[in-house]
């Protein structure tokens, strides 16, 4: 697993942000799914093909799984809800998701065959029914993924599996089960889709949203209060998926990315400026050199260069120098 893919699991574990993320997708931002009805489940999905044959299990991990308890209207519902976190744009997400949930769904069946195998409950079902393992009266618990991109650039890849097909006979297509995916792009998030978000995931989200635009960027910081203290699992991801290079003090729980980043413009633009002296010096220099028909060293004296600066000239003179 890489680095972004272990921060930005390590992010959405917790419970809060998961809870935000589909609270946002499912239900428009309105705080349904609450966090402390999350129970985290095993992300290994195992299923073996049904039938009664000796088949090779298939086995997959997820990045994160949480089972959910929802109260509407008094009544509970039970769902299954898994996030896939993408640093990039994966061509075969709908084939990827679709695996990880009909896995789970399989699972499902066979769990609920096992408790009518231990009961030994067959008196009054059909033989389909009975070899099966699933009864007419069993249920499903609906599983949901959602793919978030934490990336900028815009999802160009199938969002379905029928796009995935080398046909787009419509005729054809009918007759072939289409499986889409959930998915948050950063880039497609207006403004008033950051509202709904009620956790750092909006301040995540927006961040990389604006990182390729400078002054959309600015204008981020400045109306986001969240960045000012934001937790530092939150920074890192946007770290690590923006490639900003904000200083993290790893023993501070919050950090102050619009401070941050503002120091890391100001070290930018100092580097940039020193920059631009030393080439400045480093033309004058060779001019000196060519009028006079003397050798850097002796221009350098002329010129009365510091000797700070005579050794990166003459790196920069001779071409070796990076800068």
């Amino acid at each position: 697993m890489g680095k972004i893919d272990t921060i930005t699991k390590d992010y959405m574990k917790k419970n809060s942000i998961f809870a935000d993320a589909f609270n946002y997708f499912i239900y428009n931002g309105k705080q349904v799914i609450k966090p402390e009805n999350l129970q985290e489940l095993d992300t290994t999905e195992i299923a073996i093909p049904f039938g009664n044959g000796n088949e090779v299990a298939v086995q997959k991990f997820r990045d994160l799984l949480k089972a959910a308890i929802l109260m509407r209207d008094d009544n509970a519902a039970y769902l299954i809800l898994g996030v896939e976190n993408e640093s990039d744009v994966k061509y075969a997400e709908p084939v990827k998701t679709g695996l990880y949930d009909f896995l789970q769904y399989s699972k499902q069946v066979q769990q609920t065959a096992g408790k009518h195998r231990k009961a030994k409950d067959r008196k009054g079902h059909e033989d389909g029914e009975f070899l099966s393992g699933f009864y007419k009266e069993d249920k499903l618990t609906p599983v949901i993924t959602l793919v978030i991109l934490f990336g900028s650039r815009k999802w160009d890849g199938p969002r379905s599996l029928q796009e995935m097909m080398s046909t787009q006979d419509s005729d054809i297509l009918k007759c072939v089960a289409d499986y889409k995916i959930n998915l948050i792009e950063p880039a497609t998030l207006g403004a008033d889709d950051l509202e709904k978000f009620h956790s750092n995931l909006r301040a995540v989200l927006g961040f990389i949203k604006y990182s390729n635009s400078g002054e959309e960027l600015d204008d981020f910081l400045s109306n986001e209060s969240g960045l000012e203290k934001l937790d530092v699992e939150a920074a890192r991801v946007i770290k690590a998926c923006t490639n900003t290079d904000i200083r993290i003090d790893e023993k501070a729980e919050v950090v102050d990315v619009c401070k941050a980043v503002r120091e890391m413009n100001e070290k930018a633009a100092e580097k940039a400026a020193e920059k631009a002296r030393l080439e400045t010096l480093r033309d004058t220099i060779k001019n000196a050199m060519d009028s006079l028909k003397i050798g850097a060293e002796e221009a350098m004296h002329i010129l009365k260069i510091g000797k700070e600066d005579q050794e990166i000239l003459m790196k920069m003179i001779s071409g070796t120098c990076e800068n």
